[in-house]
């Protein structure tokens, strides 16, 4: 399995703000967690919202190790032994962790389930602060930096659908909230937003949307393939966590978009 490691990450502007608010659960039931301090950050963070996924450890922003995901194995196989190998890279152990990070979706069901449960319990074990974000988000941190004033993640959603979003990033505004629908559909109701704007379309599925994406109106487009996204968790993670945005294992919350398949089978199978 590939990794990378000591290699430096670079910071961009945040994007998106988010997260929970801590101060009642560092009063509560949980009182003896370790914070991070902000002199020195250990994150190890976990993708699992697509079938590659990743895990980083960095350090104050520093990336210490990169394992990207082997998307010929289910995530159920590789963690956490992904993890274990992300830590060996990095030169560190389990309680050398201060965060944890992870991607919340969307994504599919099982993986997106696996990674969050792994992380739950990591956190439990060590007893150390949780944040999720949203893989969106991570796209847009990756996509942050250019000459582009908006940017589209745009991830594989299956059944012909895309997961996505629209942001602003010159204002931090979120101009087209996430969801799941036909790409076709998407780019027809952003079309005010996207005429005569300078776009960047990030994520899985931009590459095969890209002659949509070349037809939606954008007065100038690119189309970028995303990095690992266990960097941008970490780098995001760390910022929302100096602003006491991370929590406790039982409040990562997954985000679906839309309902998992099971469901719409189940219902389906009822009405009949």
């Amino acid at each position: 399995m590939a990794g990378v490691s000591c290699a430096p990450v670079g910071g961009t502007a945040e994007t998106r703000d988010g997260g929970w608010d801590t101060v009642g659960a560092r009063k509560g039931v949980w009182s003896s967690i370790r914070w991070p301090q902000p002199h020195t950050l250990v994150i190890l963070s976990l993708d699992t919202t697509t079938r590659g996924g990743s895990v980083a450890v960095t350090r104050n922003e520093l990336l210490l190790a990169l394992v990207p995901g082997d998307a010929a194995r289910s995530h159920v196989e590789r963690l956490p032994g992904e993890i274990e190998t992300a830590l060996a890279l990095a030169g560190l152990e389990r309680r050398d962790i201060d965060l944890l990070a992870v991607a919340t979706g969307p994504g599919a069901f099982t993986g997106l389930r696996i990674g969050l449960a792994a992380m739950q319990g990591l956190a439990m074990t060590l007893n150390r602060p949780v944040i999720g974000i949203s893989a969106l988000d991570a796209l847009a941190e990756e996509a942050a930096g250019g000459p582009a004033t908006l940017v589209a993640p745009w991830m594989d959603a299956q059944r012909g659908d895309v997961f996505a979003t629209l942001l602003d990033l010159a204002t931090g505004r979120t101009l087209e909230s996430p969801l799941a629908a036909p790409p076709a559909d998407v780019l027809d109701a952003w079309r005010a937003h996207l005429d005569g704007h300078a776009a960047v379309f990030i994520g899985d599925a931009a590459e095969r949307d890209a002659a949509l994406i070349a037809h939606a109106g954008a007065g100038q487009w690119t189309m970028r393939t995303p990095p690992p996204l266990a960097p941008a968790l970490a780098r995001l993670g760390g910022r929302r966590a100096a602003r006491g945005a991370a929590g406790l294992p039982h409040q990562l919350t997954p985000i679906y978009v839309r309902r998992p398949d099971v469901e719409i089978e189940r219902e389906r199978r009822e009405r009949r």
